[in-house]
């Protein structure tokens, strides 16, 4: 009896003991069961008393649940329920000791990953500890992440993101804040729920950014849930969810949650200053590689779509964006204005929307001495695109033009307006009319560089884009030979003939021929079928697949006759299509496109054949149209976008500011350099001291010195000397060291 005493009181022990043989030790379980309901009512009613013995008996069953799960089968819910009704009372070791046994629940299969985070997500916003709530965020991510490791768990998925969209709405009755200043709520307890709501949307947004930065989420519903968060009233909520939408689609966060990047400086330092060992070095060098290896993910990898371009009704998200901005612009600082200008305009120059109280909105910020000028005219260019109507955009043009382009401004200011106004009729040339475009050519007269660039820039844009708006001196030879042929731009609204051919398709066809004729087979034909498309094959939904695979194929018959080819403008959407193939006659049409399906292999082909036949013209001579082309074709090759409507509409401020005075360099571009000027040499260091000398010697005096006793080097002259010295020659010395430090940091 007195073993039975003492294994029934020490829980990690009986704890050991029923994992080994659960039938043998049911009755001390049960006995301790008992316990546990007898002190969870007591603990319900007074949360201070037998605390620490409560947590206890939690974490014990919680370890020894599945080996009596019909027992216990109660265990979770009553951990979930003390949590999330009875939060505000417990104190932080117990809500650390609940979250932490709910956790070793989910990892033992007893509950579900939606019973888990059904019950984390409202306690995430509520929690104040730092340390739990990184505990919190971290399980959510990984659990998530675990689920759709080898298959898009769609059942979780849509449940987690259902949770996620009440958390982002629950808020959004409520008041317009702003930053400016904090408009006053009718009592506390209004107040108080603001916050809560606020805290839960937030942590909505952070939860969806994170999910898919990691690409655990790349859908359109993870997308929506942002979008929601873009038109919540209070502003921290605004602000994260659209930086979401304005940070660099390619980017991607590394696979370690801690977010931390390896300090490669810092790891040679401390090898420096540390002793020198073998394991010393084999660690260092195992954490140089997995920095590099990290570095080489994030450069490489790219998310599947961009997320402005899985937006739910473009249109209707962008009108409530301007309503947004024009009805609380006096709340809003300067700063979330921008950013607002920002999304807004990406939104319009991705999708080629029309919101034209846009324009007239942006007209009062357009003033040299603005803050923050050029990302307002970067937000400015990016909302205009072909389709913008020349009428709404000619005010801000003029605008423009009175405002930076004149003699009362500064050299910045000038070339900051002409490349603004350059990449504004970029996207639409007919904004401009022929007298203001001629006087703002006159400019590249001008004494100052930058000014004369973003002039020269402006009339290369109308030499190729519109070449009759210019005076006959002006034009070029190019363009007035063009003129003098008779070819002229469409007026806005045209549109051209219909599309007849694939641009530098016959080259595609010609080098299939010429394989054809080496290994006299038919490229064609393909007894594997779906292995050309391997590779390429885009993610679809279970739903759709189980929708193709019963409906099949539909045979087709195989009549010329049959066959309606129209020019309407039902087909005016047609990918890659343009009237003037590279380097081919206009009058030879390929025909590659009606004998054979191109897979994205093909138009990935397609376009290195392009690159190639683009870089025979330059080399041959083919002058700055041929150059520019072949830039762009390599660019679009290695965006792995050739088609993207996004890379021609984002602009960035160096594009407004144009060239400018070469900066500082930061530590990393001076390190870049010297390695630059290394190369083709042997030897890099100084020849001073015996190990890096041609002949061998010894150390000199002065080196010796250095590890001299301080007892031997007190009576030295030198000390002695300095202690006699006036302070006329102290101040000499001084002013020789300062000159010489001067001098090594310029």
């Amino acid at each position: 009896m007195g073993r039975g005493i003492l294994i029934t009181s020490n829980l990690p022990q009986l704890q050991n003991l029923i994992k080994r043989d659960p039938t043998a030790y049911k009755e001390e379980f049960l006995q301790q069961w008992n316990h546990y309901n007898s002190i969870r009512q007591i603990f319900k009613i007074n949360p201070d008393e037998q605390a620490h013995h409560f947590r206890e008996l939690v974490a014990f069953i919680s370890q020894v649940a599945t080996c009596y799960p019909i027992e216990t089968i109660d265990f979770p819910h009553h951990l979930s329920s003390l949590l999330l009704e009875s939060y505000g009372t417990l104190s932080p070791d117990t809500r650390k000791t609940l979250v932490q046994n709910l956790v070793t629940l989910r990892n033992k299969d007893v509950i579900s990953s939606i019973e888990l985070l059904k019950c984390l997500f409202p306690i995430l916003p509520r929690t104040t500890s730092p340390t739990l709530r990184s505990f919190i965020r971290k399980t959510i991510l990984s659990d998530i992440r675990t689920a759709n490791l080898r298959s898009k768990n769609h059942k979780l998925n849509r449940a987690v993101q259902t949770m996620l969209f009440g958390m982002v709405g629950r808020g959004m009755d409520g008041d317009v804040v702003g930053d400016k200043g904090n408009l006053r709520l009718s009592n506390n307890q209004t107040n108080d729920r603001a916050a809560h709501n606020s805290e839960e949307a937030m942590w909505a947004v952070i939860l969806t950014k994170e999910l898919w930065r990691k690409r655990i989420w790349t859908d359109a519903k993870s997308v929506s849930i942002v979008s929601l968060g873009c038109f919540h009233p209070v502003t921290k909520v605004q602000s994260a969810s659209i930086h979401f939408f304005l940070e660099n689609e390619g980017k991607e966060d590394s696979d370690d949650d801690s977010g931390e990047e390896l300090n490669i400086r810092a790891l040679h330092h401390r090898r420096d200053i540390n002793k020198k060992t073998r394991s010393g070095d084999k660690k260092m060098q195992k954490k140089l590689n997995t920095a590099k290896k990290k570095l080489h993910n994030k450069t490489d990898t790219s998310t599947n779509f961009p997320a402005l371009q899985l937006l739910n009704d473009p249109q209707t998200f962008a009108e409530k964006l301007y309503d947004i901005l024009n009805h609380y612009d006096k709340r809003f600082s300067l700063d979330h204005k921008i950013i607002l200008m920002q999304l807004l305009s990406r939104v319009m120059g991705a999708h080629k929307l029309c919101v034209l109280g846009f324009y007239t909105y942006i007209v009062k910020y357009l003033a040299h001495r603005q803050l923050r000028v050029p990302s307002i005219l970067v937000a400015l260019a990016q909302s205009v695109h072909d389709l913008t109507p020349p009428d709404a955009v000619a005010p801000v043009i003029r605008k423009l033009a009175q405002e930076f382009v004149h003699p009362g401004v500064g050299s910045e200011v000038i070339a900051a307006g002409l490349n603004a106004i350059r990449e504004v009729c970029r996207r639409q040339p007919w904004s401009i009319d022929d007298d203001l475009l001629g006087d703002l050519v006159e400019y590249r007269k001008s004494r100052d560089k930058t000014v004369i660039a973003a002039a020269r820039s402006l009339l290369q844009l109308y030499r190729e884009v519109n070449p009759g708006m210019l005076r006959k001196r002006e034009r070029g030879k190019d363009a007035s030979m063009g003129l003098s042929s008779g070819a002229q731009p469409l007026p806005f609204g045209h549109s051209g003939e219909a599309m007849v051919d694939i641009e530098g398709l016959t080259l595609l066809e010609d080098h299939l021929q010429r394989l054809r004729d080496e290994d006299g087979v038919t490229i064609y034909e393909n007894d594997e079928g779906d292995a050309i498309w391997e590779g390429w094959d885009v993610e679809s939904d279970a739903t759709d697949e189980s929708e193709s695979e019963s409906e099949g194929w539909i045979n087709v018959e195989d009549n010329d006759d049959a066959l309606n080819i129209t020019d309407s403008e039902d087909e005016s959407d047609k990918p890659l299509v343009t009237q003037n193939p590279d380097n081919v006659p206009e009058s030879r049409v390929s025909m590659l496109a009606t004998t054979k399906i191109l897979t994205p292999a093909d138009f990935a082909l397609l376009n290195d054949l392009r690159i190639q036949a683009a870089r025979k013209i330059v080399e041959n001579g083919g002058g700055s149209h041929a150059k520019r082309k072949l830039a762009t074709l390599e660019i679009n090759k290695k965006s792995h976008q050739p088609n993207q409507l996004l890379g021609d509409s984002f602009v960035s401020e160096n594009d407004i500011l144009g060239p400018r005075k070469k900066a500082k360099s930061n530590y990393a571009e001076r390190m870049a350099s010297i390695q630059k000027g290394r190369e083709g040499r042997e030897k890099y260091k100084s020849n001073k001291g015996k190990m890096n000398k041609d002949t061998p010697s010894s150390s000199t005096n002065r080196e010796k010195a250095r590890n001299k006793p301080i007892m031997m080097i007190l009576s030295s002259g030198a000390v002695k000397g300095k202690k006699r010295a006036s302070l006329r020659e102290k101040q000499r010395k001084l002013r020789v060291h300062i000159e010489k430090a001067k001098k090594a940091r310029h």
